[in-house]
Formats: structure tokens, C-alpha cells, sequence
């Protein structure tokens, strides 16, 4: 009955899934678990098949319950359920590839080439796809099977005289860009020379003109057979009551009678051969002179100097103001002098004005065409006064400069030769200046013309004319003055050649 029991027992689980079926083999396994003590009694009890068999009823009313506690574990998977919203973002596709352009028409052929998109995606980038369409035509074919990862491609087997649109995709794993397209359909026929303008070099760079001179510009360029070539300013056609254009098979010419600022912009050139073109850029500045400096005023007066400060004009003349020129004019004459020739800002300090005379002032602004035609003229006026200044001298601060006699070279012992006139040096220094007296053998020398004694800038020197063996021994030099006196000595020694 036991065998019996198990199928109820199974009954709920096939209810839940399918899983059920691999559980009834284990099923002798809790069998023998649970019926140790439980099941041996009906086994004694084997006619009472019948009592069992309600049993089914009260386990049909378990297994409702066991359904109802199925759904339980299916609401614990659901606790999981923001695991889905994780913030997993889509992947975004690539961007579109950049700056697709013909490289080359042949009777059968395009080659074209492009830049590689900016912005790939997360996967990385698997390749292109090209595609094509004839004129007239909605249906686009894919040109090759598999995605390629080269910037450069040639479609084949082309018919010649067709026109076709060609538009390239970047494909990735989560999904293709929007396509580039080519602006104008290709016509399908032998380039000899593939167009290319030749921009002259002065033309490379801003040109500039004044209002009202003509611009005459001759642009040549190359290309077989003879290309198109288009003329825009801001993406719109040209202005042909502006501006006159002149073509031929190898140059273009660029004519204005006369400039206006309002000519002043962007051109671009686009010189076409089905499908394949080249583009530059006319970069054209009308320029005329600025208008004047605004709110001039004078700031402050001192001395002989004046202050001046004023804004730049409201209108530059569609140029950069390079800077400002001041003049001055004093009451008297009334005529205008250059104060200041250039000033690159805006204010200054006028100087070196004479004193009783009053002054005006104007300023001028100045671009690359010259200077404004009027000018800013300060309201008032400066007078330069008078000032009575009292000169009062430096006051040095006294010294005392007196010095007792102090010898700062003495003498120094010397052997001449009888009738070699010789002399006696020394240096001595005090204040006020000391009084000399040479000695010899202590004993004064005075007024003999044998001796002459000098001293000049301090140095002391004694010349002894023709001396004789009698005219040796010691002499001394005496510096004396009100503080203190000074001496020093030296010995002479006067031989006679043998």
C-alpha cells in the first residue's frame, strides 16, 4: 500500500513542475525515512486498502496547500527581481562614419574614402558596410557581404553612364550607425584628372580690403573633364547683384565693384567632377576707420601733468583697434599738437605742459585703415597753476674731522753715494694739516740750501743735494699739530767709491 501512498504523494508535484517525475525514485529513500515506525503497522493492516484509499482526499486537500506553499519559493526568486534593473544601459551603437568623399571615378568604378566615426561604442567597431542606390531609386543594396575595417573601398562592376547614391554604414555589435551619404549622386564615367584648386598663397589668409576698393580674385584650379564649380556663403548661393563670377575651364574669378562690410565673410569654392570635388575657403575683411573713443574725460591736474581716460569707439570699422593718438591744444594759440603719437590703452598722463596756460585735449582712435575721422574732445579744460615752492637745502650732518698727525708711511733707511743728490720719503695724515720739521741727529734743519723739504697731499719728502760722508746719520721727520705731534726716523750712509 505503500507503493499506493507514494503516488499522492507525487500527485502535487507534477502540479508544481515537471521535476517531479526524477523525485519518484528517490521516493523510497523518505519512504524509508518516515515509515520506520509509521508504516509497519499498515503493512499489518493490509485489508484496510480502502481506508487508504480516502487518504488521497485529505493529501488532495495537502496538496493544495503544498500549492499553496509552491508559490511561495516562486515570490523568494521574485525578491531577486531588480536584479533585471541593475542598470544594464543598451548598448549604443556607433556613431556615423566622417568626411566621405570620392577618391576616384573610372568607367566601371568608385573609390571612395572616408574617417573613422567618432564615437564606436563599448563592443568596438566590426566594420562598414557600403551600400548603393541608383538615381531615381529607393532600393539600397549592400555592395559587400561582410563588414570590412579599411577607410577605403572601390565598388566594382559598375555600369558606365549611371548615377548612383552611395552611403556607408559603421556596424558593431549592438547595432549600425546612420549612414553618411554622399550629397550628390555619381555619374559613372572616366575621370581623367581628378579636380583640385590651387589657392594662391596671399589667399590662404584673411584678405582685407577697404570699403569701397574693388576685389578682383582669380582662383585657378585643374580637373578632367571640365568640373563644376559652385560658389556658396553660408551654405546659401551667392548675392548676383553683389558679387560676379566668371568660369572657365581652369580658373575662377572672384569680383566685387566695390566692397561693402557687408561683403565681409566666408566664401566657400567647390569645384566638382561627378561626385568627386575639392573645397576651399575665401576668408574676405572689408575694413574702414573706426569711429571715436568714447567718454573722454580729464581725471586730474597736478603739477605740470594732466589725466586723461577714455572707452574705446562703438564702432572698431570690423578691425582690431591697434590704438589711440593724443593732442593737445593751449588757449593761446588754438592750434592742435601731438601729445602722445600711439597710447595703446585707454588712459594716460600728459606731461611737461607750461606753467599759466590752459589746455584741451582730443583723442583719436586708430585700426589697420588709418585713423577715425573724428575725434573725442574733452569737455573741460586743465590750467596749469603757479606754485610757490620753497627750495630748503639738504641738511648734512657735520663731521668731526679733527685728527692728531699720524704717519701712515715712515721712513726708511737708505746708502747713496758721495755726490748723488738723494731723497727721503714719507706719508702722514691729520687735521688740521700738521706742521713738518725734519731733523738730523735730532738737530733742526733749517733754512740751509743743501736740504729741500716738501709736502704735498700728505706725502713729505727731503731731498739732500751732493752729499758728502759728512752728511750721513740719522734723520727725522716731525709732523706737529694742535692735538698731538708724530715722528719717525731712518738712517743714511753716504760712501765713498773707492
Amino acid at each position: 500500500m505503500t507503493g499506493k501512498t507514494a503516488p499522492p504523494a507525487t500527485d502535487p508535484a507534477p502540479e508544481k513542475e515537471p521535476a517531479p517525475t526524477p523525485k519518484e525514485e528517490p521516493a523510497p529513500a523518505p519512504a524509508a525515512e518516515e515509515p520506520p515506525a509509521p508504516e509497519q503497522p499498515p503493512t499489518t493492516e493490509q485489508p484496510q486498502a480502502p481506508t487508504d484509499e480516502p487518504a488521497p482526499v485529505p493529501t488532495a486537500e495537502a496538496t493544495p496547500a503544498a500549492e499553496e506553499g509552491s508559490p511561495a519559493p516562486p515570490a523568494e526568486p521574485q525578491a531577486p527581481a531588480p536584479e533585471p534593473k541593475p542598470e544594464k544601459p543598451k548598448a549604443e551603437p556607433p556613431s556615423s562614419p566622417l568626411s566621405l568623399a570620392v577618391e576616384e571615378v573610372s568607367e566601371n568604378s568608385v573609390t571612395l574614402t572616408w574617417k573613422a566615426p567618432e564615437q564606436t561604442g563599448q563592443s568596438g567597431l566590426d566594420g562598414y558596410v557600403v551600400e548603393i542606390c541608383k538615381d531615381g531609386s529607393t532600393d539600397w543594396t549592400a555592395v559587400n557581404k561582410e563588414p570590412f575595417l579599411s577607410t577605403r573601398y572601390t565598388i566594382p562592376d559598375l555600369s558606365s553612364g549611371d548615377k548612383i547614391h552611395i552611403r556607408v554604414k559603421a556596424v558593431s555589435a549592438s547595432g549600425a550607425s546612420v549612414p553618411a551619404a554622399l550629397e550628390q549622386p555619381v555619374l559613372i564615367r572616366e575621370i581623367l584628372q581628378l579636380p583640385r584648386i590651387r589657392m594662391p598663397r596671399h589667399l590662404r589668409q584673411t584678405y582685407v580690403r577697404r570699403v569701397g576698393d574693388a576685389v578682383n580674385i582669380m582662383i585657378p584650379f585643374q580637373g578632367k573633364p571640365e568640373p563644376e564649380v559652385i560658389w556658396t556663403k553660408g551654405g546659401q548661393p551667392l548675392d548676383t547683384s553683389r558679387v560676379n563670377i566668371r568660369n572657365t575651364q581652369k580658373d575662377t574669378i572672384f569680383y566685387i565693384r566695390q566692397a561693402q562690410r557687408s561683403d565681409s565673410g566666408k566664401y566657400e569654392l567647390a569645384v566638382r567632377i561627378n561626385g568627386a570635388e575639392d573645397k576651399a575657403t575665401l576668408d574676405i575683411r572689408v575694413i574702414e576707420p573706426p569711429g571715436p573713443p568714447q567718454n573722454l574725460k580729464l581725471v586730474d591736474v597736478w603739477g605740470f601733468n594732466v589725466a586723461l581716460e577714455w572707452t574705446p569707439p562703438v564702432d572698431n570699422g570690423n578691425s582690431e583697434i591697434k590704438g589711440y593718438m593724443v593732442q593737445k591744444s593751449d588757449k593761446k594759440s588754438g592750434k592742435w599738437f601731438m601729445a602722445l603719437e600711439r597710447c595703446t590703452r585707454t588712459s594716460c598722463t600728459i606731461s611737461d605742459l607750461i606753467i599759466g596756460n590752459t589746455y584741451s585735449f582730443r583723442v583719436f582712435a586708430e585700426n589697420a585703415c588709418g585713423l577715425s575721422e573724428k575725434a573725442a574732445i574733452t569737455s573741460g579744460v586743465a590750467h596749469i597753476k603757479k606754485t610757490k615752492t620753497a627750495y630748503q637745502p639738504e641738511k648734512v650732518p657735520q663731521r668731526d674731522m679733527m685728527e692728531p698727525p699720524k704717519f701712515t708711511q715712515p721712513l726708511t733707511d737708505r746708502t747713496t753715494t758721495r755726490g748723488y743728490s738723494t731723497h727721503l720719503f714719507c706719508c702722514v695724515r691729520g687735521f688740521p694739516q700738521p706742521k713738518i720739521i725734519w731733523m738730523k741727529n735730532q738737530m733742526e734743519i733749517r733754512e740751509d740750501p743743501k736740504y729741500i723739504a716738501m709736502i704735498e697731499q700728505g706725502v713729505c719728502s727731503l731731498e739732500i743735494r751732493k752729499p758728502s760722508p759728512f752728511d750721513g746719520g740719522i734723520y727725522t721727520c716731525k709732523a706737529v699739530n694742535p692735538l698731538g705731534e708724530a715722528s719717525v726716523d731712518c738712517k743714511l750712509d753716504v760712501k765713498v767709491p773707492q
